[in-house]
């Protein structure tokens, strides 16, 4: 039996599938359907999704407030004024700081930055740090990756004479900041066409209005593309429409010409950046570059993403190695506690997990929320003690928009912000239980009520001897990948065991074997941390039974050779 229950995802009209196949030169239909659930309808779309570059970007201006951003953000370069960037201390803030500083000072401008450091100024604006960006003089602060839910820090800063530009793109309240200029794709009044930018892809589209204000070469903001690739990568943004063309621009820069912080980072983490791609980011540099603000100070990042010599960029990187080193012991801890306490509540019969304990590393509490999430499938929110206040973070399921719960929840709480699947919280300690229980409600209100059997999306049936160099050499353009274009997931069904099944690994977690359809050449699956199917494949091989197969593809690179390799996603006995 699959350990999941497999879902065909649907299409409208398969006739209309058949029609795209023969516009795209007789694609195998299998493809067709992947790209149809990524909502390729055209030839001229698929082009686009393909090989869509900068033509495939709108214009800047089509964004709400930005000529009032650009033109105050033109003059301040202008006249060399004072400005500081006030970011955030994750990738996609850490990386747009690093991105606006260093396009203002390399326009002669005296530039300062601001990270707030979690512990002491918690997430966002904060008047704290406001007085920290007098301090350093500002006459114009631009907040990145935060702000829209700031009405009385902006009211602040503008009473100390500060002008304020807000490039952000959570979700707005009703109420909107008093800030010079305010972008964000999501404002109800924006116009603009894509509304899932990062942080970062907002900031990015500033800068390029602002060097065409100032009669830069229109090629020169191309040197920040390989920092908006890392904040949209770490950000899980949705790859579709501009994300999808700047994520792919980012990453060519980042294997070409790497920034030297990006480089040195890489080596630290052992990975090729020649090669590099959407998982790499994701699990190699993105954890490095969060984990100098989940631990400390943030600026450590900005740092290192700004070094300009060889010695100082190895140096920060082998400082953040030491930080992620740390941060990961931490996880592991804080995942062993949080676990066995979260399954307690559901066995209590809860539908939600809300944990609390004041000791908690702040730092680690949106990791080990995301891991329960995915091993226990329920909304959770994970809090530990700061300040005298009960902090921390919601990670949710596909199918209960956390920020909703939260805001159902908002008299409880002193502050909350973030995306429908992950958000930041602060509450006075004392009002745990009572959050514990209107959170439980505000998700059963939502249709929410248990876990249940994970489901395994299938994109189409494949026959395996459709998988050759062609079939590749298209799948392989798929790229990158990610959110709302995840590696697609094929079937097929009764598939014969071609060899005698492997474990691999040091514990023999991982499973190997070759699969084929009636006389089609055999094709090597791999099955990750599934070991434990080993009998069940030993058995359908003995005794000549077929099974279904559900996978994605991948070319294992070993020793200089490449071969196609079917990744295990689960596996069934044929009916």
């Amino acid at each position: 039996m699959g350990n999941f229950d497999w879902i065909v995802r649907p299409v409208t009209s398969e006739r209309e599938v058949e029609e795209l196949s023969r516009a795209l030169n007789n694609l195998p239909v299998s493809l067709t359907r992947a790209l149809w659930l990524r909502g390729v309808r055209s030839f001229d779309e698929a082009r686009t999704f393909f090989r869509g570059g900068g033509e495939a970007l709108h214009a800047p201006t089509l964004m709400a407030d930005m000529e009032a951003a650009a033109d105050r953000v033109a003059r301040a370069v202008r006249a060399r004024e004072r400005v500081v960037v006030y970011g955030d201390y994750d990738v996609d803030g850490t990386t747009s700081t690093a991105m606006m500083t260093h396009f203002l000072r390399d326009h002669g401008v005296p530039a300062a930055y601001f990270i707030p450091d979690r512990f002491k100024h918690g997430y966002g604006l904060c008047e704290s740090g406001v007085d920290a960006v007098a301090e350093l003089g500002a006459s114009l602060m631009i907040a990145i990756d935060c702000g829209v839910t700031a009405v009385k820090e902006v009211a602040y800063a503008r009473g100390k004479g500060i002008d304020v530009v807000i490039c952000d793109h959570h979700t707005p309240p009703a109420t909107l900041p008093d800030a010079n200029a305010l972008l964000d794709p999501k404002r109800a009044d924006c116009g603009y066409p894509f509304k899932e930018l990062c942080g970062c892809g907002v900031a990015f589209k500033l800068i390029s209005r602002v060097a065409e204000l100032l009669g830069d070469d229109p090629d020169s903001v191309g040197q920040y593309l390989d920092l908006v690739a890392l904040a949209t990568a770490a950000d899980v943004v949705p790859l579709r429409g501009e994300n999808r063309v700047l994520l792919r621009q980012g990453i060519e820069r980042i294997r070409a010409e790497p920034r030297l912080g990006i480089k040195y980072l890489a080596e630290e983490g052992n990975v090729n950046l020649g090669e590099c791609n959407t998982r790499a980011i994701q699990f190699a540099l993105g954890p490095r570059i969060n984990a100098a603000g989940r631990l400390g100070d943030a600026k450590r990042a900005v740092k290192l993403l700004l070094a300009e010599d060889i010695p100082e960029a190895t140096a920060r990187a082998r400082q953040l190695e030491r930080v992620n080193t740390e941060r990961k012991a931490l996880d592991r801890l804080l995942l062993e506690t949080a676990e066995q306490r979260a399954e307690a509540l559901l066995e209590a019969g809860r539908s939600t997990i809300v944990l609390y304990d004041e000791s908690w590393h702040l730092g680690v509490l949106g990791i080990v929320a995301a891991r329960l999430v995915d091993r226990l499938q329920r909304p959770t929110v994970l809090l530990g003690g700061s300040n005298g206040l009960a902090k921390g973070s919601a990670r949710s399921i596909d199918t209960v928009n956390v920020y909703q719960a939260l805001a159902a929840c908002s008299e409880l709480l002193t502050t909350f912000g973030g995306h429908d699947y992950a958000a930041g919280l602060a509450l006075d300690p004392s009002g745990v239980p009572a959050f514990q229980d209107a959170f439980e409600q505000a998700v059963l209100d939502m249709g929410h009520r248990g876990a249940g059997r994970k489901t395994l999306e299938i994109d189409a049936e494949l026959p395996l001897a459709d998988v050759d160099a062609r079939f590749w050499a298209v799948l392989e353009q798929f790229e990158p990948f990610g959110a709302e274009n995840d590696p697609p997931v094929f079937m097929s069904r009764h598939v014969t065991v071609a060899s005698r099944p492997r474990l691999l690994g040091q514990s023999g977690d991982h499973l190997k074997f070759r699969a084929r359809h009636g006389d089609s050449p055999s094709c090597e699956v791999i099955g990750f941390r599934m070991g434990d199917r080993f009998e069940e494949i030993s058995s359908a091989m003995d005794g000549r039974r077929p099974i279904d197969m559900a996978y994605t593809i991948s070319e294992n690179r070993w020793n200089g050779t490449r071969s196609l390799q079917l990744q295990l996603k689960d596996l069934r006995a044929t009916t």
